[in-house]
């Protein structure tokens, strides 16, 4: 009886590190800031996904934060780029839109999230220009991380002249 006393008490000190992380719902707005100067940046490489697969067609959901996005439409010092829901698990997964040219798309980027204490959010996303031939010849990237992301409130990460509003749920 003592021995299975033990084994509960071992498996408790483990098991919430592997259950800490689970599934996420996640909605995120891309948006150019129009009152602030485009800064291109190298091009998107070639490896953008890093190794990061794309959700699933059946992990896609429908946006919720419809408002939050007519108001930024309505206002011209944004350019709403792109609007995604999806669920996903801790990690990170590849995000893109658009017609895929060579490798690249439009829109084209990684979003990991891991739980600590909060939910902390890294995002490096690239918008390309295309020319004629499909080959990139401009990117702009938006680079940020957030370590204090609460669950369900709206986040956003300036970039300068892209920013992302987020909001990362726990179901």
């Amino acid at each position: 009886m003592r021995a299975i006393r033990c084994l509960t008490l071992l498996l408790a000190l483990f098991t919430p590190a592997a259950f800490a992380e689970g599934i996420y719902q996640v909605e995120m707005i891309l948006v150019r800031q129009n009152a602030v100067p485009a800064i291109t940046s190298q091009f998107a490489p070639e490896d953008w996904r890093n190794g990061a697969q794309t959700p699933a067609e059946g992990d896609m959901r429908q946006p919720a934060m419809t408002e939050e996005a007519a108001k930024l439409t309505a206002d011209s010092q944004y350019t709403v780029l792109l609007h995604k829901a999806w669920k996903q698990d801790a990690g990170t997964v590849a995000i893109s839109d658009g017609k895929e040219q060579f490798g690249h798309f439009p829109i084209e980027g990684n979003l990991n999230l891991n739980e600590e204490r909060f939910i902390s959010v890294e995002a490096n996303v690239w918008v390309n220009q295309f020319d004629s031939n499909g080959a990139v010849t401009q990117s702009e990237q938006l680079k940020q991380t957030n370590s204090t992301v609460k669950n369900g409130e709206l986040t956003f990460l300036d970039g300068g002249h892209l920013a992302l509003l987020l909001k990362v749920s726990k179901p």
